[in-house]
């Protein structure tokens, strides 16, 4: 099974530093849906599967939710579920970031086969 993409979205942190934890729910909610009703997780998707994992934190202590998608290292701040919606639409299944929304980057070393 090829991954196209892994959302990790910091939704309910144990110490909610970075966002309110019924907004977190509600995006974690709306993050779920989007992936299965767009048939994102199906493993014969042409493109890869899109994964999803609900983060305890990102280590990103405000601003949130947030999400990290890999494999490109995009975090978005101020994530809800309005916003999950036009980030996986755009982002995840267009190949177009939303720039305003995007709050770092992060570099990923990926390992290859020998």
């Amino acid at each position: 099974m090829r991954v196209a993409h892994h959302l990790l979205l910091c939704a309910t942190p144990t110490k909610p530093l970075c966002c309110d934890p019924e907004l977190g729910a509600a995006t974690w909610a709306r993050l779920k849906a989007l992936v299965r009703d767009l048939g994102l997780e199906a493993a014969d998707r042409v493109e890869g599967v899109v994964l999803r994992t609900k983060a305890d934190c990102l280590r990103i202590c405000q601003g949130g939710p947030i999400l990290l998608i890999w494999p490109e290292g995009v975090v978005y701040g101020g994530v809800t579920p309005e916003r999950v919606e036009r980030i996986v639409r755009e982002h995840v299944v267009g190949g177009v970031a939303i720039e305003e929304w995007i709050v770092e980057r992060r570099e990923f070393a990926v390992a290859r086969d020998a």
